[in-house]
């Protein structure tokens, strides 16, 4: 058990140093905030994608890419003729 203590503890150095030790924990000055970061950022977007539906979620992705600095997705769709489901969006 020293052996994972110690490893928990050289990571939570390089933590701290400003390296990322924990896959989406980029930004945290410690192991368990990289932890805390990269669960917060995978339960997100499943949660979401829960709440749409697969469908619901792909439609409200290809929204949001049509969208730029000037015009928002919805407006970009209706302008260039792309259909948009919102019906999708709610469950």
């Amino acid at each position: 058990m020293a052996s994972k203590q110690q490893s928990r503890e050289e990571l939570d150095e390089k933590a701290r140093q400003g390296e990322t030790v924990v896959p989406g924990g980029t930004g945290g000055k410690s192991v368990e905030a990289q932890e805390h970061l990269a669960e917060g950022r995978s339960k997100g977007g499943q949660t979401r994608k829960e709440q749409l539906g697969t469908e619901g979620y792909e439609e409200m992705g290809r929204k949001g890419g049509l969208s730029t600095k000037d015009k928002s997705g919805g407006e970009r769709a209706e302008e260039e003729g792309i259909k948009i489901d919102e019906s999708k969006f709610t469950k």
